[in-house]
């Protein structure tokens, strides 16, 4: 599962970063004092910092909390700051329900996750 989410959003940092382009411009036309352009892009470096850390994570503990940590992280920024950029909300929704897996990985496979740093020590 986690190697899914971690291809999912590496897939979807263009186009949440695309988005978010066209929202900043937008933004900067209007003359209005939002930034949500910002926010959106800030949303998907964390999802595909998060993502990468996903991939390579395996059976490691602490690098899964810490793709969780990032993937929560962004969709704070993401639903803080949504302003006009209304796509914004899905992607910080689905960046959190990206969270509650892996979190619910965490506690579904614990068993593997300690035997596996038993085996390090």
């Amino acid at each position: 599962m986690k190697k899914v989410i971690g291809i999912i959003s590496i897939v979807l940092f263009a186009i949440i970063t695309f988005q978010s382009c066209a929202a900043g411009v937008a933004n900067a036309l209007e003359n209005s004092n939002s930034v949500s352009g910002t926010a959106g892009f800030m949303l998907a470096l964390c999802m595909l910092i998060g993502g990468i850390i996903a991939l390579v994570s395996k059976l490691n503990k602490g690098i899964t909390i810490t793709s969780l940590v990032f993937y929560a992280l962004g969709g704070v920024v993401g639903i803080a700051n949504i302003g006009k950029f209304a796509d914004l909300k899905i992607w910080s929704i689905l960046s959190f329900i990206f969270a509650a897996l892996l979190l619910l990985d965490l506690i579904k496979n614990k068993a593997k996750y300690n035997n596996k740093e038993v085996k390090a020590k």
